[in-house]
């Protein structure tokens, strides 16, 4: 594994604390990556270095906010990897990862020298998650790969598309570069999908998804080559 660089940074979104900031330097001194805390509410202006992970507390930001927070980071934010810390257990992590294109989970009790063994790994470009949550995930995309581009209530095959980038928290426009379609085209799109599966916002379009479609994952793929620690 690369040793870490002094512009190697990561972002840890959380409120401040003193047990906060005593997390962090634990962080700063176990992994020599560099950590700074931001609220959940603040608007992230930073340009990242190349080496960066975003570590959002569960705690502070919930599943209902967790797309609308992904899809407000700036352009210079949103190539970089996220992970989240303080993960109740196994439902709560699906159900994050069904909302966020998540690359590592770490689990409320878990040990913090596992997670700065797991911060090193997610900033070398690998995943970081529990045998038994990578397990349910491929059960999960088992199950669903074949349903994911399937036509349900209605939906055209084009539709089902635009579902599957809304639930990675793809904005309209990164839909629109996706797609090869103008901003306006997806507009109208999304307005179609709402009105048939009978919703009014992302949100409800989310849970949607989840209920009738089940988890978009996270390219698997690029697991084959992730830790998975038990």
């Amino acid at each position: 594994m690369a040793l870490a660089t002094s512009s190697d940074q990561v972002y840890v979104i959380t409120e401040k604390s003193p047990q906060t900031q005593l997390f962090v330097e634990y962080l700063i001194q176990h992994t020599g990556y560099n950590a700074t805390v931001y609220p959940p509410s603040a608007v992230l202006t930073v340009t990242p270095p190349e080496k960066a992970l975003l570590l959002i507390d569960m705690d502070h930001i919930n599943l209902d906010t967790l797309p609308g927070w992904q899809a407000k980071l700036p352009e210079a934010l949103k190539q970089v990897p996220i992970a989240a810390f303080n993960i109740r257990d196994m439902d709560h992590a699906l159900e994050a990862l069904a909302c966020a294109q998540l690359k590592g989970v770490f689990y409320r009790n878990e040990n913090l020298d596992v997670i700065c063994k797991g911060i090193k790994s997610l900033m070398e470009g690998e995943l970081w998650m529990s045998r038994d949550l990578m397990a349910q995930l491929i059960l999960f995309y088992r199950k669903y790969q074949s349903n994911v581009f399937r036509p349900a209530a209605g939906l055209t095959n084009r539709e089902m598309e635009i579902i599957s980038l809304l639930s990675s928290g793809a904005s309209n426009q990164q839909i629109a570069d996706k797609l090869f379609v103008s901003e306006h085209t997806v507009k109208s799109h999304l307005y179609n999908i709402f009105r048939k599966i009978n919703v009014h916002n992302r949100i409800q379009a989310l849970n949607w998804i989840h209920q009738n479609i089940g988890p978009i994952l996270p390219n698997i793929d690029n697991g084959r080559n992730g830790k998975k620690h038990g």
